[in-house]
């Protein structure tokens, strides 16, 4: 019997080549497929150098912000030093304005004696005549107490408005003593005292009043005259009065008028510095 060989593998095209000795090339690789690998290279290889660059951009900027700290600490140590200047000029300034105050309140307390005798003598009417005038400090009266205490979250008093002390809470009073022809005389010049401006009108006050002898004499001459005489009995008088507490600038014009110059003098210069107010 006869057979059949029915070899299919040689309709193959892609067998044939090999069965000759050649292999069958591989498809193309289309030009497109490669750009996502050179973009993807491409940023690795950016990447690195953006970093690097921030890095030194970053490392300048703080070069300049730590210059301008330097910068800046150097001003401030300058600054504090000026502070401290301005503060020690701040307290010499105050202690010496402190010192100036003191002392202007010294002239501005000061009434000179030759003043006050020349207003009292102006006072003086014709017929009444002044013995003597007595000088004497005495305590002032107290202040009275407070009775309620402070309220709650009362601010306490400013430095300098404390109560004074008992040494300075003293007062000048004057013991004028005299005669005069009548009653009517001792009130009329218990008057014109009550409106001077070196006193106290309600502290000045008439203390006694009373006949008595007259203090006042007649002389003749015993060889050539012989009188007796009587001569009529005058009223003696004590008037008590004490030194108003107004300053002595306030007081410029009368003391002018007095003939206190050196001490009006003074008062118009520390008023010219600003030390008083005119």
């Amino acid at each position: 019997m006869y057979s059949l060989d029915v070899n299919f593998l040689k309709d193959r095209p892609d067998l044939v080549g090999q069965r000759g000795g050649e292999r069958a090339s591989a498809p193309p690789t289309p030009a497109g497929s490669m750009t996502p690998l050179i973009i993807g290279v491409a940023v690795g290889l950016l990447l690195p150098g953006l970093v690097g660059g921030l890095w030194l951009f970053l490392q300048q900027q703080n070069a300049q912000v730590q210059e301008e700290i330097n910068q800046l600490n150097v001003t401030l140590g300058g600054l504090k030093q000026a502070e401290q200047q301005i503060k020690q000029l701040t307290d010499e300034t105050n202690r010496v304005k402190s010192e100036t105050a003191a002392l202007a309140s010294v002239f501005n307390q000061i009434k000179p004696w030759s003043a006050m005798l020349e207003d009292i003598q102006e006072r003086v009417p014709p017929n009444v005549q002044i013995l003597s005038i007595e000088q004497k400090q005495v305590a002032a009266p107290a202040a009275p107490a407070a009775t309620a205490a402070p309220a709650a979250g009362a601010k306490n008093p400013k430095p300098g408005t404390q109560p004074a002390s008992p040494s300075n809470n003293m007062t000048t009073k004057l013991q004028i003593t005299g005669s005069a022809r009548s009653f009517d005389d001792v009130n009329y010049f218990l008057l014109t005292l009550q409106r001077s401006p070196f006193f106290k009108s309600d502290e000045t006050q008439l203390i006694v009043a009373k006949l008595q002898e007259s203090p006042s004499k007649l002389e003749f001459n015993e060889s050539q005259i012989k009188v007796k005489y009587e001569l009529p009995k005058a009223v003696g008088y004590t008037i008590q009065t004490s030194l108003n507490d107004v300053p002595a600038s306030e007081l410029i014009r009368e003391l002018d008028r007095k003939g206190a110059v050196g001490l009006v003098t003074r008062i118009r210069t520390l008023q010219d510095k600003g030390v008083f107010q005119k």
